[in-house]
């Protein structure tokens, strides 16, 4: 998944979310159950309060006496964390747990706390060996005694902590669990949410390669629009080509009747005139031919849809040639893949590989081979190399360029106009490939010739 997708855009965004929302909502549910459990444990200290204020009382000398003890046994453990004190607000003894031994509860901390409406004051203190202590405290009048008392009860926070570090305990992972949970589920979505993309994506690769010529299937609501401009597009582009090549046919017999008068008037006229005339007659028609087979080419090579298989074009050419050059006993041999294809019109390749068989027939001793290579990367697209070899004198490198110009011949007792491997250069050129002249193994010429090929 790339960072500029689409994909990575929507899982992204939607898991930056839920995890802000799942932290936030981990956040608020801590808080309310370290709330709950600290409400509660003050409700317990505040019964245990009133139970040690129910059993206080003075005796007949005026002096403060437990009447009965609490039911919390650990009030009597030394250093238990659970404590209570009895404090005159006065230079009077106190009466204090037997968990606090020889220690007291300091109260001090209770300053600037402020008491309910039942005169109640809840705060934290550190208690003996700085145990963390969560007191209640309540001033209360005794009857028949002069002054108020300060009463307190202890209990150990520890307790509290415990409690809540396991619930954050399980509510992480309970979090992280969920956060997990959602990370799939979002990728899922993600995933059956731009399949139809993804189809998208296949028909029009099976458009380019040739084996459809429009965007077949039913799609979403959203994308629906999408594929009918798109399948618009294309028949348009056919539209506009049978268009253009029906112009360039019409524009070809237009310009050939003409010249064909020309040329058949010139011919009757003996003098300079009429060879000039019928010289450039003849190099107007060759023009025509070639400027009109580039637009031919020019078009057919943007074409969409267009799909050739190649084995049977070079099997066909084989068959031809080998009659043709029987006489002196040429042979040729194919070797091409059977699944591999062009992306491009038949004409075409019959067009360039005609013209680099032939030449090599001209050039060969007793053999020429064909050989197709499929799978070659060519400017990030895949192209397949056609290589065709002879047995013949081959070609020096200095000479190599020479050929290649239109018109040049290096050989005037052979056959031919010099254009056919400047033609295969241009139309390889209009399909993004292109051609390379180098030495066979047995020294004759090696053509390489790279061709656009239909996706698998």
């Amino acid at each position: 998944m790339r960072s500029d997708s689409l994909a990575f855009r929507l899982v992204a965004g939607a898991a930056l979310w839920s995890v802000v929302a799942l932290v936030a909502g981990g956040l608020i549910l801590s808080a309310i159950f370290r709330n709950s459990v600290e409400r509660s444990f003050d409700g317990r200290l505040d019964v245990l309060l009133d139970s040690l204020i129910a059993t206080t009382e003075v005796d007949s000398e005026g002096n403060i006496v437990r009447v009965r003890d609490l039911s919390e046994t650990r009030f009597d453990l030394v250093y238990s964390g659970w404590y209570w004190q009895v404090s005159p607000m006065a230079e009077r003894p106190a009466l204090r747990s037997r968990s606090l031994f020889d220690q007291s509860l300091d109260l001090s901390a209770r300053r600037g706390i402020e008491r309910n409406d039942l005169g109640l004051k809840v705060f934290d203190v550190a208690g003996p060996e700085n145990q963390p202590l969560r007191v209640a405290e309540r001033r209360v009048t005794l009857p028949d005694y002069d002054i108020r008392v300060s009463f307190a009860v202890a209990g150990d926070r520890g307790e509290i902590n415990a409690e809540i570090q396991g619930f954050n305990t399980w509510l992480f992972a309970a979090m992280a669990a969920m956060g997990a949970g959602l990370l799939i589920a979002l990728l899922i979505q993600v995933r059956f949410g731009l399949q139809p993309l993804e189809r998208v994506r296949l028909a029009l690769a099976q458009i380019r390669s040739g084996r459809a010529t429009r965007l077949e299937g039913k799609f979403p609501q959203e994308i629906e629009p999408l594929a009918d401009e798109l399948n618009r597009l294309l028949e348009g582009n056919r539209e506009v080509l049978e268009r253009a090549r029906t112009h360039v046919g019409n524009l070809a017999h237009a310009l050939k009747t003409p010249l064909s008068v020309l040329t058949n008037e010139a011919r009757t006229h003996d003098g300079p005139l009429g060879e000039t005339v019928t010289r450039m007659a003849a190099q107007m028609r060759e023009q025509i031919d070639h400027h009109l087979a580039r637009a031919r080419m020019a078009a057919s090579a943007n074409v969409l849809g267009v799909n050739t298989p190649v084995a049977p074009v070079l099997a066909r050419l084989a068959r031809a040639l080998e009659r043709i050059y029987a006489e002196r006993g040429i042979g040729i041999a194919v070797d091409c893949p059977a699944t591999t294809g062009f992306r491009g019109e038949a004409q075409d390749l019959e067009e360039v590989a005609g013209n680099l068989v032939d030449n090599a027939c001209k050039w060969a001793a007793a053999w020429v081979t064909l050989t197709v290579t499929p799978g070659v990367t060519h400017n990030g697209r895949p192209f397949f190399l056609l290589a065709v070899e002879d047995d013949g004198p081959g070609l020096p490198e200095e000479q190599r360029q020479t050929v290649l110009k239109r018109g040049a011949r290096l050989d005037e007792t052979k056959p031919g106009s010099g254009l056919g491997l400047s033609i295969v250069t241009e139309i390889a050129e209009l399909y993004g490939g292109e051609l390379r002249l180098e030495t066979s193994e047995t020294g004759g010429l090696r053509a390489e010739l790279l061709l656009p090929a239909s996706a698998d």
